[in-house]
């Protein structure tokens, strides 16, 4: 049996005291704006959340491993910045798969393969000097490449995985540390180290991201990926794949195949 990647108690900790919700906010204008682009009402809906707080307009439950959807019973699946921490992703996707009616959409977020790419380089590098070793400590992430296909493996037509990257400007790395906590991203990894890290390991990590990932100003560039994942539950109405295994649909094109003549 594959052990756990996430300690869900330590997440929900960390959510529970979570003050910087700004990349969860993001990922609500985010779902705003691709919905406005699909010429459909949806008024059977649920977001899968950490933070309910966020998405205030919509019926919310919570990420859990087992979701709380019944079979076939949405027009709209919301997974919101959630599938990164997931134990089992390709699991959660068939729930919200098997929650949604014929021609029912899903929109999912999540952090990419690419974010914090610098806090990792530096640590890493950090840590090998100082101790001789890695350790875990920043959550492996999915390459977009790859998450078309687990839409496919989850049953959904029109998969669709594309992405963008917000850069954000920190004091130093410290600074984006603690963010990072405030955010409730803080490392709730399994196989994390249950003993404090030496002071010289983030103060080694600080010079080298300072060194290697400063603006002009003086500060420091932390890089957040953002993947949405699009899919719809399959209906004889829609566009047909040219070929299997393509995921390279533009996502205006797949959006918009989807939707029936009113």
């Amino acid at each position: 049996m594959t052990p756990d990647l996430t300690d869900r108690k330590a997440l929900t900790l960390h959510r529970a005291r979570a003050s910087a919700l700004f990349l969860q906010e993001e990922a609500l204008f985010e779902v705003q704006d691709r919905l406005s682009e699909v010429n459909k009402s949806f008024t059977d809906k649920r977001v899968v959340t950490g933070f309910p707080q966020v998405w205030a307009d919509f019926p919310t439950i919570p990420d859990a491993e087992t979701l709380d959807l019944r079979p076939e019973s949405l027009d709209l699946v919301v997974h919101a910045m959630g599938l990164h921490w997931a134990n089992d992703p390709v699991g959660q996707l068939v729930q919200c798969r098997r929650a949604l009616r014929p021609d029912g959409l899903f929109i999912g977020l999540m952090f990419g393969g690419q974010t914090l790419s610098e806090l990792r380089a530096s640590l890493g590098q950090a840590e090998a000097e100082v101790t001789g070793g890695l350790s875990p400590r920043v959550l492996p992430m999915a390459e977009i490449r790859d998450l078309g296909g687990l839409l496919q493996r989850a049953g959904f037509a029109l998969p669709v995985a594309d992405g963008f990257t917000k850069t954000v400007l920190y004091r130093d790395a410290f600074h984006l540390m603690r963010d990072l906590r405030a955010m409730g991203e803080g490392n709730a990894l399994q196989a994390r180290l249950r003993r404090p890290t030496a002071r010289a390991v983030f103060g080694r990590a600080a010079e080298i991201y300072a060194q290697s990932y400063a603006t002009p100003e003086g500060l420091i560039k932390a890089s957040f990926e953002i993947i949405t994942l699009t899919g719809w539950a399959p209906h004889e109405t829609q566009q047909k794949p040219l070929r299997p295994g393509s995921a390279v649909s533009r996502l205006e094109d797949a959006l918009k195949a989807a939707v029936k003549p009113d």
